[in-house]
């Protein structure tokens, strides 16, 4: 399934946007107005430290995704 997704944005907005890795989650951060804390993602997906999660709606979102990419990490090409 990620392997398809990734050559789907290839084929249909171009190679340039193909994401280089692909973790699928069963909930993202958000707000509690529901606002999804982009921030946060760009803070784990360059392995950079999770900054303030104190205004998520559930901060343990955060743990879970942290957790799945230190497991077994990202999917998507090394």
């Amino acid at each position: 399934a990620i392997k398809a997704l990734r050559d789907h944005v290839s084929q249909e907005i171009g190679p340039i946007a193909k994401p280089r890795q692909i973790m699928v989650v069963e909930e993202l951060p958000k707000t509690r107005s529901g606002k999804i804390m982009r921030r946060l993602l760009r803070d784990v997906a360059e392995n950079r430290e999770v900054g303030d999660v104190t205004t998520l709606a559930d901060s343990s979102v955060m743990d879970l995704i942290s957790a799945g990419l230190g497991d077994n990490g990202p999917a998507g090409e090394p």
